[in-house]
């Protein structure tokens, strides 16, 4: 069970790949929220620290799971129990972090009451001197950000996703009617998969009050607007960030609720459909029944989103491949030597100028890449009549090559956007060069919907890829960012 904001570092589990469990029918799925008599999992109890110091070896740093960042200094560790086999994921928090004993194991043993097969459970904590450390059950089969968002052999198939939409639900459930309803910065990394590869959600999030950050950390478009007003976590805000979630599994990508919600109101969600899934189970039905529900949960006042329970019953019709263990619907494989290589040891120039933020240099490179990646519109060049719409659209484009070399990037801007809005061509180097105008204007949220179209209309250029990594970095992302550009290494060689 990994930390909230960093990608796991171990590599996957083969057990995983041995397993056949078994999952629940659909007309099983929406009952199985709460405690389960087989669930093997042992009581809470307290933990010496010499214990855990030999489970992790030290606390070494080969067994470091995630890291949290400076303005949350905590630590998730690996480690294995010296009385068995069963590994256990410890969370070591920064000194100050609970300075109330008391307080800390109380609520540590509240939340350590809750016992679902939906959870990774609280298994114990630890209280010695300066010592603040939670012990919770490992998930070998890393988070749902990776499998999402960061994959590396083959995009999370579209049953999968649903599953993961419900099984959150039920979790959440579970926990409201326990009278946990409140959840610190719930996202993607809080969601795991354990070694049948059923996603559980992460139970340090259930710790009220914990000051290892702020309860929202990530980047403030995705904060719930009544959190920005207070400052405080209610029911309705875990429900606003559960529809965070659903857009992240339908989109594949962490796309913030705003830009969502303007496609949306423009009938245009299918620009929110991952390309990943194209064939298969999907359907627009389907993606349209989880625009409704993310919909409802990200609506603006908390009063007018729905609580847990209607969530699951709404997900629970929406299942597939209910016969199909999660093994199986995951098929992970082993990493290929292209895929295990450092993303530092693969970055091309462009990377290498995103990464260090040089936007005069992602400019220069901008400029000699000129359209040669643009393969649709060299499709719409080959099939379309002359028309003297398309002219004038070719010449609004050459207006604002113009201006982009001579850095008149607000100039380049607005004469970008008139081709774009003309819509008679699909153009990945004009999206890629408004999102450098973008980021020169300090833009980043612009910057980062830019890279993603670009993305969407080349989806074998790295260089959309790069861009985003540049978007991220704008924006504070830093882990998401370090991410993306191991994406657009690895596209490179693979490409």
């Amino acid at each position: 069970m990994g930390a909230c904001n960093s990608r796991p570092s171990f590599s996957l589990c083969g057990c995983c790949r041995r397993l056949k469990s078994k999952v629940p029918r659909s007309s099983e799925l929406e009952n199985q929220s709460g405690e389960d008599d087989k669930l093997k999992c042992p009581s809470f109890r307290e933990y010496k620290l010499d214990e855990l110091k030999a489970a992790t070896g030290g606390f070494c740093v080969e067994n470091v799971v995630s890291e949290h960042g400076e303005k949350a200094p905590n630590v998730v560790y690996k480690g294995k129990l010296g009385d068995g086999d069963r590994l256990i994921a410890i969370k070591r928090f920064n000194k100050s972090a609970w300075p109330d004993t008391r307080q800390f194991i109380d609520e540590a043993k509240t939340v350590g009451q809750l016992r679902s097969q939906r959870l990774a459970n609280l298994l114990g904590c630890c209280c010695e001197g300066d010592e603040r450390l939670l012990v919770a059950e490992f998930m070998p089969n890393e988070t749902l950000s990776k499998h999402l968002f960061h994959w590396e052999s083959q995009p999370l198939k579209w049953a999968m996703r649903l599953r993961v939409a419900l099984y959150l639900a039920q979790a959440l459930e579970y926990c409201s009617s326990k009278g946990r309803s409140l959840y610190h910065d719930l996202n993607a990394y809080r969601i795991l998969f354990d070694q049948d590869c059923n996603p559980r959600l992460s139970c340090f999030g259930l710790m009220k009050n914990s000051r290892d950050g702020k309860s929202y950390s990530t980047n403030l478009a995705f904060t719930p607007p009544e959190y920005m007003k207070t400052g405080r976590v209610i029911a309705e805000s875990v429900i606003y960030s559960f529809g965070t979630i659903l857009l992240d599994l339908l989109s594949g990508k962490h796309i913030p609720p705003s830009h969502a919600l303007d496609l949306i109101r423009e009938k245009n969600f299918q620009m929110l459909t991952d390309s990943c899934l194209e064939g298969g189970d999907f359907s627009n039905d389907d993606g349209s029944e989880l625009v409704k529900i993310a919909s409802r949960c990200l609506q603006y006042e908390p009063r007018e989103r729905p609580n847990a329970k209607s969530v699951v019953t709404s997900l629970a019709a929406l299942q597939k491949q209910t016969e199909v263990s999660s093994v199986v619907l995951m098929e992970i494989t082993p990493l290929t030597p292209v895929e295990s290589t450092k993303p530092t040891d693969l970055l091309s120039p462009f990377g290498e100028a995103c990464a260090r933020m040089d936007l005069t240099a992602i400019h220069e490179i901008l400029e000699k890449v000129g359209y040669k990646d643009d393969e649709g519109t060299a499709n719409e060049l080959s099939f379309q009549l002359w028309t003297s719409q398309l002219q004038d659209a070719l010449n609004g484009r050459k207006r604002g090559d113009t201006a982009f070399r001579t850095k008149d990037y607000n100039a380049a801007i607005e004469l970008y956007t008139t081709f774009i809005d003309n819509g008679t061509m699909i153009s990945p180097t004009v999206y890629a060069r408004r999102c450098l105008c973008y980021l020169m204007n300090n833009k980043a949220q612009e910057a980062l919907g830019d890279a993603m179209q670009a993305q969407v209309a080349s989806p074998n250029w790295s260089f959309a890829l790069y861009l985003q990594a540049a978007a991220l970095f704008s924006l504070g992302m830093e882990n998401d960012a370090q991410e993306m550009l191991k994406d657009g290494s690895l596209l490179e060689v693979k490409t």
